[in-house]
């Protein structure tokens, strides 16, 4: 199975998840480091359709300025737009398979599409 998981090194939920794949004879990983290899807009766009969220729940508050600039209650456009801008507001790790996509927080949720 192929994978691919938007990674940030500096993460520990994002450092757990790529040890859980790299331990599997399995998966033939792609590690994308988001924040010097930002997914486009409408790659996040797909991804998060994918994974059945909205934008907005997959932004990164912690460490950003998410909150201060209205981002948590602003329309899916903006959010994207932001996202793609800044990238270090895309909340980590996000992984896609052929079984669809998870931003994996907790962890585990990784195992819902391996």
């Amino acid at each position: 199975m192929k994978a691919t998981i938007w990674h940030n090194p500096k993460c520990g939920t994002s450092r757990t998840v790529l040890a859980q794949m790299e331990g599997r004879d399995d998966i033939e990983l792609d590690v994308v480091e988001y924040l010097k290899h930002p997914p486009s807009r409408e790659k996040l766009a797909q991804l998060y359709r994918d994974a059945g969220i909205a934008p907005r729940e997959a932004l990164r508050t912690r460490g950003t300025d998410a909150e201060e600039r209205g981002l948590t209650e602003a329309d899916d456009v903006t959010v994207l737009d932001a996202m793609a801008a800044e990238p270090i507001l895309i909340e980590r790790p996000l992984v896609e398979t052929e079984k669809g996509a998870r931003l994996c927080r907790p962890a585990d949720k990784v195992n819902e599409i391996l």
